[in-house]
């Protein structure tokens, strides 16, 4: 049951990357690839139905963690607390951004929140990279799995490397994203720089894996990583010949093949110490009772059908490309405006705001 849960952990993981890392790509280029109003409306707009839906992965994955391995949850958060108050700070200053953009008809005040937006979607990938890497990586853990030193212990060279290979990856993710979702001239402008930055961004996940497999690393987690390297030639391919959605899910497959391989690396470790091997957190020893276990595991059976079911159908709604041909201007009504104006807040049923689209925007 213990290692059942750490592969639930896994997976959790796997889908937060690919699903949020695409977002958070779109937010990284919002300024490079929207130049206009109009066009970053059109960015906004890719991902304004499934955001929020995608961070519930986040929020399960760490719900998990706490539960299954309450150890491990709290040696590894109480090590990488600075670090991880500044991933939600980047979080929650992105979401709310999204939200308020739209509020004011004022350039000035787009501007404002659109760096809110670029900031947070850099901030949190990084903080994930780190987070993850430090995992597999190891903390100064003493034998009562507290850590020792300094509250800046988790940064090391091993865990900038895994920041900067998460950030990487969601940068090209995010292009290729924007690619299959938009049409026009975003459309191109997002094909090539996604196949200009794709060598130079994920080279540090090709390194990162690297350097797990030969300190940690088993045949079958090498075969992970060459199946990483494969994939991410595949989506580059696929990429030149115009195919965004065969290149999506390549890059699907290579974070999958990634998380794999981390994970297999760290088993049966669940946080590794750096001081002694002895004093590190196993699978076994960090779990929860079998009992608590097997509850969550009756209750993940009938509740994880239900949530993939309805984010497939969000997706599947939201499925078509969109162009600035569907962001209309937005007219700011004056105060003594009639209540019936149409205003830039948040799209009344049929209207396109320049937030994130509800359920009356243009998918």
């Amino acid at each position: 049951m213990e290692t059942l849960w750490f592969c639930v952990i896994a997976l959790l993981w796997l889908g937060y990357l690919f699903l949020e890392g695409f977002d958070f790509g779109v937010g990284m280029l919002l300024p490079v690839l929207g130049r206009s109003e109009r066009e970053r409306r059109v960015l906004i707009n890719t991902i304004g139905p499934v955001w929020d839906g995608n961070e519930v992965w986040l929020l399960v994955a760490g719900g998990a963690t706490f539960a299954a391995f309450p150890d491990w949850y709290a040696s590894l958060f109480s090590s990488v607390y600075l670090p991880l108050v500044l991933f939600l700070l980047a979080l929650i200053g992105r979401g709310v951004a999204f939200e308020y953009r739209g509020k004011v008809d004022s350039a000035r005040w787009r501007r404002t929140w659109d760096a809110v937006i670029v900031a947070g979607s850099w901030v949190a990938p990084l903080g994930v990279g780190l987070l993850l890497s430090a995992t597999v990586f190891g903390m100064p853990l003493d034998a009562a799995g507290d850590r020792v030193g300094s509250p800046f212990a988790s940064i090391r060279w091993e865990t900038l490397l895994g920041a900067a290979a998460v950030a990487g990856y969601a940068l090209v993710h995010g292009a290729v994203f924007l690619s299959l979702k938009t049409e026009g001239e975003v459309r191109e402008r997002a094909r090539a720089l996604a196949l200009k930055v794709a060598p130079v961004a994920l080279l540090p996940l090709l390194v990162l894996l690297l350097t797990v497999q030969l300190r940690f690393g088993s045949a079958w987690t090498w075969g992970a990583s060459i199946v990483v390297a494969l994939a991410a030639l595949g989506a580059y391919g696929r990429l030149v010949l115009r195919r965004e959605g065969q290149a999506f899910a390549l890059m699907g497959v290579a974070v999958a093949a990634t998380v794999a391989a981390l994970f297999g690396a760290l088993y049966p470790n669940v946080l590794p110490s750096t001081l002694d091997p002895a004093w590190s957190l196993t699978v076994a020893g960090a779990a929860s009772s079998p009992y608590t276990l097997t509850v969550m595991t009756w209750v993940a059976a009938f509740g994880t059908p239900a949530v993939l079911v309805y984010q497939g159908w969000t997706y599947w709604v939201f499925r078509k490309r969109i162009g600035t041909r569907h962001i209309p201007a937005v007219s700011v009504p004056s105060a003594s405006a009639p209540s019936g104006s149409v205003s830039s807040g948040p799209a009344s049923s049929g209207s396109v705001s320049s937030g994130p689209a509800s359920s009356g925007q243009v998918p």
